[in-house]
């Protein structure tokens, strides 16, 4: 009989991925916000994701609320022990997308929405970040119950986490930019894209050590032979793509550097999977035990596969038509 389980968790997984590699870049775009000229450059910053960031956050949807269907458990022991992050992020994901609108809309205050535009970028990035680092640190679970306190996931740890995405979206923004933009506001992203591929590469190797400390089946799974043998690629493909992403720079490709940062995030979340693999909850909960019944993820397994399809027809369509370079004229 087929694993409805397994799948449940692989549709779960292709959603935060199509979510890392789809809004990432816009926040990423937030994030660096501040440090282009006022004027001209934010503006095709802006365009340069207008006809696409709030699409971009149909998977963020898809997955959390594919984890309340498929994994009830995971989402009612997950969701209280990340209450404080969660709520940040959606704060952040609301402030940014009416700070969005109203900087076209206002003008009067557009240097207000700027700044509003770029907190609601931060705020979110960093909530997520301390969310993935607290569930890697482990929540504190008893019975089928969270029963850690308010503050559990706020550590040196987290922390780390959360400044490593900032530093990881920056840089999806800084590529996206230079893929779409022209002149001044290219050579710029560039040379951010620089600096921000060696903080990367310099926040992967703090957090993988930090991580092996974290749980005695961390350390079990990555370090210990055979399994070594195959861990050990993952570093080793890292390093080759981090190469290739400054090959691609000093040749002054568009796009190519974007898609090698793209493959670096790819890695880490391959390194993630072999980390907590088959677990929902690391090291406390596996995807069996917090799975749905077979008929509710047969039933809700129905509705996916036409909806999945559907989303990435329309948003493979969104970006086709929005394809190529863009100027200050934008949607708005």
């Amino acid at each position: 009989m087929i694993d409805l389980t397994v799948i449940w968790a692989c549709i779960i997984g292709f959603a935060i991925i199509a979510y890392v590699v789809m809004d990432g870049f816009d926040l990423g775009i937030g994030i660096l916000f501040p440090l282009f000229k006022v004027g001209q450059d934010r503006d095709t910053a802006m365009n340069s994701i207008a006809p696409v960031w709030d699409g971009n956050e149909t998977w963020l949807v898809m997955g959390v609320g594919g984890l309340l269907a498929a994994f009830p458990l995971a989402y009612a022991i997950i969701l209280p022990a990340l209450y404080a992050p969660m709520i940040a992020m959606l704060l952040g994901l609301v402030f940014r997308g009416v700070a969005f609108e109203f900087r076209w809309r206002d003008p009067a205050h557009r240097a207000f929405w700027d700044k509003a535009f770029t907190t609601g970028s931060v705020i979110t990035t960093f909530a997520q970040g301390i969310a993935l680092g607290a569930l890697l640190q482990g929540i504190t679970v008893k019975g089928r119950s969270y029963a850690g306190g308010w503050w559990e996931w706020l550590s040196p740890f987290s922390l780390l986490t959360g400044i490593s995405l900032l530093v990881g979206y920056a840089l999806l923004g800084a590529c996206w930019l230079n893929w779409k933009t022209e002149g001044g506001l290219q050579r710029q992203a560039v040379t951010y894209a620089g600096r921000l591929g060696i903080g990367l590469l310099i926040m992967i190797g703090a957090i993988s050590l930090a991580t092996l400390g974290l749980e005695t089946k961390y350390y079990q799974r990555w370090l210990s032979f055979p399994g070594i043998v195959a861990t050990a690629q993952v570093p080793l493909a890292t390093v080759i793509m981090t190469l290739l992403f400054y090959r691609s720079l000093r040749r002054k490709r568009d796009a190519q550097p974007f898609f090698w940062a793209l493959a670096l995030f790819g890695l880490c979340l391959v390194g993630l999977g072999i980390s907590i693999w088959p677990d929902v909850i690391p090291a406390r909960v596996t995807i069996w035990e917090a799975a749905a019944p077979h008929r509710s993820q047969m039933f809700m397994l129905v509705g996916a596969s036409i909806m999945v399809p559907v989303i990435l027809a329309y948003t493979a369509w969104s970006y086709w038509v929005f394809r190529g370079k863009v100027g200050t004229e934008g949607y708005h």
